[in-house]
């Protein structure tokens, strides 16, 4: 259990679930981790700037949103009569963007309605934020080496800027030179399901990798890895599936050491009308819902490929605290009501 001082007086703080606002808000540890992630905000929106992306402001609600969202629900709100959902991902509406810029990422709020039990997996919020990027033309390699290079240039940036704040946090800056030294390794999901089994894990070959999964990989790792090429079915209608492989997706998750898990999910996306709208029957989505993404795609957009990087998640691994609510000013928990 982490000791912090607030005031000159040490006390424990509890891991499993936030204190009160005013405690949270008031705790040193708190202060901390938000000075870290305004530092990750800021490399992230210099990076971008400087590899000629345009920022856009993301919707919040929408008729439809992101349905590939693993086994949390999605929330309504009445708009003006009509049933809109509350944005679990940005995913459609970036690849509509692209009707206006080749190059667009968002800071996105995105609320998932996580099944209660995931309160214990200290790495799953119900409200969070995605830095959420898409690039016109390119293809998943590109993807991955995107957000390879952005997550190198945050870390850097962050053991410049804000030293201090990771002492405080108990954060060693040694832990990172795994991460600085050279390109990420890349596991194919079918030899993270091998190397899962061999670990006698029981992960099924036909879906992605749980989350359980995904931290006993990720705790015996000492620097990040790819996991790419998961099996269709596995992911929404949006990711592409290979010409050459079928069955076989263009996507990939990166994956933080030290059990900290997932920190990017990203794809290929399918840009074909009629491929969309059979991807969509496949998943047991109706077209019906979608039509003005539809529409959009009917009228043509470039193909692309992006990726959604979490931001808390990624404020948490960088901070080395142990839960994911430590990183969020006003963290809901799932399961638990919250401000």
């Amino acid at each position: 259990m982490q000791m912090e001082h607030s005031a000159g007086v040490v006390t424990a703080e509890r891991l499993d679930r936030p204190p009160t606002p005013a405690r949270h808000l008031s705790s040193d540890t708190t202060r901390a981790a938000m000075r870290v992630q305004n530092e990750v905000l800021r490399a992230v929106r210099a990076f971008l700037a400087d590899e000629g992306f345009v920022e856009l402001l993301p919707p919040v609600i929408g008729p439809v949103t992101d349905p590939g969202t693993r086994g949390s629900k999605q929330l309504d709100v009445d708009y003006y009569g009509h049933r809109y959902k509350v944005m679990t991902s940005g995913i459609l509406y970036k690849q509509a963007s692209l009707l206006a810029f080749d190059k667009l990422f968002f800071v996105a709020p995105n609320v998932r309605a996580e099944p209660p039990e995931t309160c214990s997996t200290r790495r799953h919020l119900a409200e969070f934020h995605q830095i959420d990027l898409e690039v016109a033309g390119a293809g998943q390699a590109e993807a991955m080496a995107l957000a390879e290079q952005l997550l190198v240039h945050v870390v850097r940036q962050v053991l410049v800027a804000v030293p201090d704040q990771l002492d405080l946090l108990g954060r060693d800056p040694a832990g990172f030179a795994g991460l600085l030294d050279g390109p990420f390794d890349v596991l194919t999901h079918r030899q993270a399901v091998a190397a899962l089994h061999a670990l006698r894990h029981p992960q099924s070959p036909d879906t992605e990798i749980a989350w359980t999964g995904e931290e006993l990989l990720s705790e015996r790792a000492d620097r990040p890895f790819f996991v790419t090429d998961y099996p269709k079915g596995s992911r929404g209608f949006y990711d592409r599936e290979s010409r050459t492989e079928p069955g076989r997706l263009c996507n990939f998750d990166l994956i933080a050491p030290g059990g900290y898990g997932e920190l990017v999910s990203g794809s290929e996306r399918e840009a074909d009308y009629a491929a969309i709208v059979t991807r969509m029957r496949e998943t047991g989505e109706n077209p019906a819902k979608y039509l003005w993404y539809l529409d959009v795609i009917r009228g043509g957009i470039p193909p692309s490929a992006g990726f959604g990087m979490g931001l808390e998640r990624l404020t948490r691994f960088l901070t080395g605290l142990p839960s994911v609510w430590q990183v969020n000013a006003y963290p809901k928990i799932p399961g638990e009501v919250a401000p």
